[in-house]
């Protein structure tokens, strides 16, 4: 039995009655997308005149010039609808393409919109009030009454400040709101009395409710003095009351709380009852943290 000559074959000469070595598959050195689900493809192309040039859609959403997104699309970064894009001159149709850059989702809809606001106390996290209350719905009315179809993402009960987002996006809401997601979320809470360490202790353990048990992430103590207590808490709890009736249960009332941040998007410098966009990085991860 002759030995195939050198370029012959799978490779390596194999012995009597083994199945030959398959190769190894050759890999690129281009930077690609975060996400690759298979070989380089094309999604499926629009009709002449149909859509928006790819290049121009990621200028518009602020992530590069046209000529840096032309850059980043022959070097493999630029994914729409799953699969890794190199052709120039794409046309996409932002309001339902999926367009990530190195793996983060980049919202290329003109229409959606993310934004954070300070909400100060006493106003009530509804987009309108029966009797007449100061309600979200009040610091959104110029931005509703241009045609923007708006509603916060959950809630803060009245005497709680801080982050609430207000958007138009209701998969992104409905997904940051579930349960499933674990969206953490970060609280500053000014309580009545020097929190001991088992307090401290019984809420990473865990606390019993009257609606289930309850428990923090985590709980960091960040100033003590003159009976009172600094907290901060994370968790991803989101029932009424949560973070009041928590410390209630462990015997320290909550005087003020503050709610700073929603996963990535945090409040800031941002002074209350003010509204402000959220940017690019933000939302993106926004987005990756609840699988969109």
């Amino acid at each position: 039995m002759k030995k195939p000559h050198r370029g012959q074959g799978q490779g390596r000469p194999t012995r009597a009655g083994q199945q030959p070595k398959r190769p190894l598959p050759r890999l690129s050195n281009a930077k690609p997308a975060a996400v690759q689900s298979g070989p380089t493809a094309e999604p499926k192309k629009l009709e002449p005149g149909e859509g928006i040039r790819l290049q121009k859609v990621l200028a518009q959403a602020g992530v590069a010039s046209r000529r840096v997104a032309e850059d980043m699309i022959a070097e493999g970064r630029v994914e729409v609808d799953g699969l890794i894009v190199r052709e120039q001159g794409l046309r996409v149709n932002p309001k339902t393409a999926i367009v990530r850059v190195d793996g983060t989702r980049i919202v290329v809809a003109e229409d959606l919109v993310h934004l954070a606001l300070n909400k100060p106390r006493g106003v009530h996290s509804t987009m309108s009030d029966e009797f007449g209350r100061p309600c979200v719905g009040d610091i959104v009315a110029e931005r509703v009454a241009a045609g923007q179809r708006l509603f916060h993402v959950g809630r803060l009960d009245a005497d709680t400040e801080g982050l609430l987002l207000v958007t138009n996006d209701g998969d992104l809401a409905h997904r940051l709101m579930h349960p499933s997601y674990e969206i953490a979320k970060t609280y500053m809470a000014t309580i009545d009395g020097e929190i001991s360490r088992a307090a401290i202790k019984e809420l990473k353990q865990g606390v019993e409710l009257e609606d289930g048990p309850a428990k923090a992430d985590r709980v960091t103590v960040v100033d003590l003095g003159e009976g009172k207590s600094l907290v901060r808490v994370i968790l991803h709890e989101g029932r009424n009351h949560i973070v009041r009736r928590m410390f209630e249960a462990v015997g320290y009332p909550v005087t003020r709380l503050v709610r700073t941040q929603i996963g990535p998007v945090a409040l800031g410098d941002q002074r209350p009852g003010s509204l402000r966009a959220l940017n690019r990085p933000e939302v993106g991860k926004l987005y990756e943290a609840v699988g969109l």
